[in-house]
């Protein structure tokens, strides 16, 4: 009988600087910098069959990952809040670069038969989310910037040249997103969104970089990597409070919240969210559902490649 091959269970703490490493049943933390030569060498000495889990951040991780993924090696991404809760779980009262990359093997070694090993976007689905994040931070500051000047009326020439040039920079931001999207084959996917109620061109190319990132198996697991998911917390006679896990993209959350506020006040959706007003749920609460129903129905549109074709106020759509 072959003997089985023994992994080397593999914890990376990161930050934009560092990387902190450290290997399940060790209690050395190796140090080196986040650069792609650092990587490189660091990732030439690990053996063949090494299994490697990063805490999720913003882009920092993404190098040592892309690295090892095209070693062959597997990989796992894991976010803050579920280490967060694993820490405390097992007891850990000190958070460092050190403890959070001894956590991460330990949580690897244990748990990685429920996690999903990660892999690169998809076609434009890295670009498009990329560009999708940087016109919402120029949104925002284009919000702060108008607040803040709308009281110094003396510099209302420069402040209407500077929002001049934003509104460029976020046209431009547009094209280059449809562009991404149609070099990637996804423009009759953008077509089949933007045919929902609700749905604009920015929520639309959000939906189809989304559900070409990886292959989803069904409308549940798309919802759950949004983090549009109800997390459940009952006990008993207990009934706590339902909470969305507002786990994976925030800015995709935001654009389909914004798409169920134009949809509730559309001839198909608004009896829908009546009918959730009715049964006392808040404002928020029913365009939420209304955003996750909204969402599954564009799941179902690009999963069997037809067409959105709403048959009454009552109904939804025939893929759905």
């Amino acid at each position: 009988m072959a003997k089985e091959v023994e992994r080397q269970w593999i914890g990376i703490d990161v930050s934009k600087a560092e990387l902190s490493v450290a290997v399940h049943g060790g209690t050395e933390v190796l140090t080196f910098a986040n650069t792609p030569a650092a990587c490189a060498k660091w990732l030439a000495t690990l053996p063949a069959h090494s299994v490697i889990a990063v805490e999720a951040t913003n882009t920092y991780h993404l190098e040592v990952l892309m690295q090892a993924y095209r070693l062959g090696l597997s990989c796992y991404v894991v976010d803050g809040y579920r280490l967060n809760r694993y820490r405390e779980g097992v007891g850990g009262r000190a958070k460092t670069d050190r403890s959070d990359a001894l956590l991460l093997a330990r949580y690897l070694a244990h748990e990685h038969t429920a996690l999903r090993p990660w892999s690169p976007p998809a076609g434009g689905s890295r670009t498009v989310q990329r560009l999708l994040h940087r016109r919402a931070t120029l949104v925002r500051a284009h919000t702060a910037l108008a607040q803040s000047l709308e009281a110094l009326p003396e510099l209302k020439a420069q402040a209407e040249a500077l929002f001049a040039q934003i509104k460029v920079m976020d046209k431009a931001l547009r094209k280059a997103m449809h562009r991404a999207l149609r070099t990637s084959g996804w423009g009759e996917d953008l077509t089949r969104c933007q045919a929902l109620e609700g749905i604009g061109p920015l929520s639309a190319t959000a939906l189809v970089a989304t559900f070409h990132r990886v292959p989803f198996r069904n409308s549940d697991a798309f919802i759950a990597f949004i983090g549009l998911d109800v997390r459940v917390r009952d006990s008993g006679t207990y009934r706590g409070q339902r909470k969305l896990t507002k786990h994976g993209d925030s800015e995709l959350r935001r654009l389909l919240y914004n798409a169920a506020m134009a949809a509730c006040r559309s001839a198909t959706w608004a009896p829908f969210y009546q009918r959730c007003r009715a049964r006392g749920l808040s404002t928020t609460q029913a365009l939420v559902i209304l955003a996750r129903k909204l969402a599954r129905i564009a799941f179902a549109l690009m999963k069997n490649q037809s067409d959105y074709h709403p048959r009454t106020p009552l109904e939804g759509c025939i893929a759905a």
